[in-house]
């Protein structure tokens, strides 16, 4: 496939973990999308302090 000039795809090598050391978070997640927990799991293997969570419902 070929890629116009000013566009290159992002290699798997260059991804890095996302630095959240020292930060805190607020975590607000859906019902019928990502759950606040399956965030604040996410977030504390970063390395932030949850400050809140909840699972709230978006109508």
């Amino acid at each position: 496939m070929a890629y116009p000039s000013w566009w290159r795809p992002r290699s798997r090598e260059r991804r890095e973990r996302m630095n959240l050391n020292g930060k805190r978070v607020l975590v607000i997640g859906e019902r019928d999308g990502v759950s606040a927990p399956a965030i604040e799991a996410c977030v504390k293997s970063a390395g932030a302090e949850v400050l809140y969570a909840e699972t709230l419902c978006f109508v």
